[in-house]
């Protein structure tokens, strides 16, 4: 099969790395791709926003199958542009990606559905939004309803905070994205991430993760993308998922599916965990970036198998075939991140370190320019390990760390430290 990807982060390039493990891959071009993924795979300069473009260079390429890494445009109607041109497509349409494009769509499903979830508001203006905290009092979280590329959610942990918060979302801060605004209770807990596949029907669960958010050790200090990962989630027992599943993630695909909405592709629930209780935190319409690294580097040439299930509503026949084993990654940032920080700066020894399927060092922003790879990001390098144990992962990733010459950058040194 000739099958293209569209994104151009650590997600796409761990999506491609698994798909090139599977032998029903005969060609794999990504679009546009970065550094770290040229070195496997062809990339395209392509406008991964424009239905149109990308169907056009599917016929001129042959193209078998397409996966669809980020969330604009499955929001953007790209995967129904490919659809209507008989394209399969691994990826929601976009009525169901409103799951993660509106958050105030979200919260409406999940009353329908019955699913624990935090109170909330949903406001158009800003006095509104206000009057709505003063009632209630802080801590609370304020998020802007559209997508804001993992920024637009402020933990308000004071009043003050959460009035700073709503005015941030009203001026503009984060564009469309932030002309509405869902403020929610503070839900208290240990947040963990639960990934399943959907076919509009079946719903077949491929594997935990936790995330580390914010930047400083010990989770401190403003939140970022992600500054690393690891799988599986030890807070994420095998009863919770059950109920996660039975109470949360069944419920909303029915209640899709009962709108005309069937969702397909991955779901990726954020869920709060207090007293063995799972409560939905969000839904995300695509692999979590740097969850994805830690899932495919677990999966392997299955993955490819299981998303082309999705895609074509067979996962009812779909078997997962997990190892007893564990992935961490460690994100690699440029310094000053998540504020300003340099780009072009030079990395070196990432062609010396392993590249097999216990180690893998994915990029997240990188370019080449004369034989050197060079930051063109905020988050860089996702350097990932697996092994028989989390504590046995977690060595071989910073092993991998340490050999990275890159004074410009940095990163967390704790990766995986709630679950050892």
């Amino acid at each position: 099969m000739n099958i293209l990807i569209l994104g151009s982060g650590g997600r796409e390039h761990s999506l491609a790395w698994a798909t090139l493990q599977n032998p029903k891959c005969d060609k794999l071009i990504v679009a546009p791709g970065n550094a770290g993924i040229a070195k496997i795979a062809d990339c395209a300069d392509l406008d991964i926003m424009d239905g149109g473009a990308v169907t056009v260079f599917c016929e001129a390429n042959n193209i078998d199958f397409v996966i669809i890494g980020p969330e604009a445009p499955l929001a953007a109607g790209v995967g129904d542009d490919l659809r209507q041109a008989g394209y399969p497509v691994f990826g929601p349409s976009a009525a169901a990606a409103r799951l993660e494009a509106s958050k105030a769509f979200t919260k409406e499903i999940c009353d329908a559905a019955g699913a624990p979830t935090a109170d909330y508001g949903h406001f158009t203006d800003a006095e509104s939004a206000r009057a709505h905290v003063r009632e209630h009092g802080a801590p609370i979280v304020v998020k802007a309803d559209g997508l804001a590329a993992g920024k637009g959610v402020i933990i308000a942990m004071t009043d003050q905070e959460a009035m700073e918060a709503i005015d941030t979302m009203f001026d503009g801060t984060f564009g469309d994205a932030g002309t509405e605004v869902v403020i929610e209770e503070f839900m208290e807990g240990e947040e963990a991430s639960f990934f399943v596949l959907c076919d509009g029907e079946t719903v077949l669960p491929i594997g935990t993760a936790q995330d580390h958010k914010r930047v400083g050790e010990g989770d401190t200090g403003p939140n970022t993308g992600g500054m690393g990962a690891y799988s599986p989630a030890p807070v994420l027992t095998d009863e919770i998922a059950q109920r996660a599943l039975d109470e949360i993630i069944r419920p909303c695909m029915a209640e899709m599916v009962r709108r005309g909405t069937p969702y397909q592709g991955v779901l990726y629930a954020g869920l709060m965990i207090k007293d063995g209780a799972p409560r939905l935190v969000e839904y995300n319409v695509r692999f979590g970036d740097p969850e994805c690294q830690v899932l495919m580097m677990r999966l392997g040439a299955q993955a490819f198998d299981l998303m082309h299930a999705a895609a074509d509503g067979r996962l009812s026949e779909a078997r997962v075939n997990w190892a007893e084993d564990h992935a961490i990654t460690v994100v690699m940032a440029a310094q000053g991140y998540p504020g300003s920080y340099e780009k072009g700066t030079v990395i070196r020894g990432i062609d010396t370190l392993p590249e097999d399927s216990g180690n893998m060092v994915f990029h997240a922003g990188t370019t080449r320019k004369d034989g050197q790879f060079l930051a063109a990001g905020g988050r860089v390098l996702n350097v990932t390990a697996r092994g028989a144990s989390l504590a046995e992962a977690q060595a071989r990733a910073y092993a991998m760390v340490d050999q990275i010459n890159w004074p410009e950058g940095f990163c967390r040194r704790d990766i995986g430290w709630r679950a050892l």
